[in-house]
């Protein structure tokens, strides 16, 4: 009967490390455990901090899996203990983590899916620069590109999210104390992720997300205005064009997610396979670039869709306008001008027979995807 019982997600969201994340779910963690609520610590690391040791004391901690990769014994979060043991609430922090090859799953949010659906709740902390469809920004704002994500809709599966909020001048004033990062470490932090500006640009983005994902959450209203908000949500969907040549699909799918998310609406991904791009046509790098591009589409909440077509405007029009889509993304094309003007474009004709929808024309500098 426990099983079957879908365990409940908190997440405490920060800008940053050293904002107080851990902090905050070891004090919840404590008044549970005085309640009587039966709560272990699945994983937590202190990076030495003594406050975050502190905070620890009394709480039961799950052992951690000793495993031996590439010469070093490496500890990784046990996730076959947690569910042996299958206490009420569960503490895991640092949940974007990739996990050593071999184990169960690739990333620890996915392990933490694992014990929801065991029927365990978890309290859980991220940063918000691990936001999949936030790669992007944070790397035109920090120059940093974020490696280790969790998907946008890992952030919609939970049942409360707290932002935790600390000004940027008492985060550096922290950093520059020691209680962050050990002393020989704090030039180097303060010198480079670490600025004023980054902070700063970090923080906002944390705000506005869980204030978006706080307002996609919240209840409907009943009736007719329930009905109605429906209604404006089918038809306002959103839809990114993906082709198999793009390098920059990455940027795209994750721009696309992020209006979708502003427009609490759902989005698709389509490809349209011409004569020319059909699978034994095209080469083997752009048919896994293509494959990688439907994975992170998926990943990040989209319904994929395949389409066979000689015309692939009169295809994305056709799917659009059958499929309640208002917003319409692509790439810029890199052709010049004076090709284009014997040659129209995707793009161009989109913009010419698409009347009835609004074409987002995304910038032709977007960053190659790294990932």
């Amino acid at each position: 009967m426990r099983r079957g019982r879908r365990g409940r997600l908190k997440l405490y969201v920060g800008f940053a490390a050293g904002v107080g994340k851990t902090c905050r779910m070891l004090e919840e963690a404590q008044a549970l455990r005085a309640k009587g609520v039966d709560v272990v610590v699945g994983f937590v690391e202190t990076h030495g901090r003594a406050d975050t040791e502190a905070r620890i004391a009394g709480l039961e901690v799950i052992p951690r899996l000793r495993v031996e990769h590439r010469g070093l014994t490496v500890e990784e979060m046990d996730l076959d203990a947690i569910l042996r043991r299958m206490p009420e609430v569960c503490v895991i922090d640092e949940i974007p983590h990739t996990n050593l090859p071999g184990s169960k799953h690739l990333r620890r949010f996915e392990d933490v899916e694992e014990i929801l659906d065991a029927g365990v709740h978890v309290i859980a902390a991220l940063n918000v620069q691990h936001v999949e469809s936030l790669v992007d920004l944070v790397r035109g704002v920090t120059g940093v590109t974020v490696r280790e994500t969790v998907p946008d809709a890992f952030l919609r599966l939970a049942d409360q999210i707290v932002n935790v909020d600390l000004s940027a001048e008492d985060l550096l004033e922290r950093i520059r104390a020691g209680k962050v990062y050990p002393q020989d470490r704090v030039p180097t932090a303060l010198g480079a992720f670490f600025t004023q500006e980054n902070l700063a640009a970090l923080r906002e983005m944390a705000l506005r997300e869980v204030a978006d994902t706080l307002g996609r959450a919240a209840p409907q209203h009943s009736g007719e205005a329930a009905a109605a908000a429906a209604a404006r949500n089918v038809s306002a969907r959103v839809l990114v064009c993906l082709s198999s040549a793009s390098p920059r699909a990455g940027p795209m799918l994750r721009r696309a997610a992020r209006i979708a998310g502003r427009l609490n609406t759902s989005w698709f991904a389509i490809h349209v396979e011409t004569p020319s791009e059909a699978p034994d046509r095209i080469d083997a790098e752009a048919q896994r670039k293509l494959i990688r591009s439907v994975d992170l589409a998926r990943e990040l909440g989209a319904e994929v869709a395949v389409i066979r077509s000689r015309d692939p405007v009169a295809a994305v029009v056709d799917f659009a306008r059958s499929h309640g889509v208002a917003h319409v993304i692509v790439g810029r094309s890199g052709k010049p001008a004076w090709l284009r003007t014997f040659r129209p474009t995707f793009v161009d004709r989109l913009l010419a027979e698409a009347h009835d929808l609004d074409v987002h024309v995304v910038a032709a500098d977007l960053p190659e995807d790294a990932k």
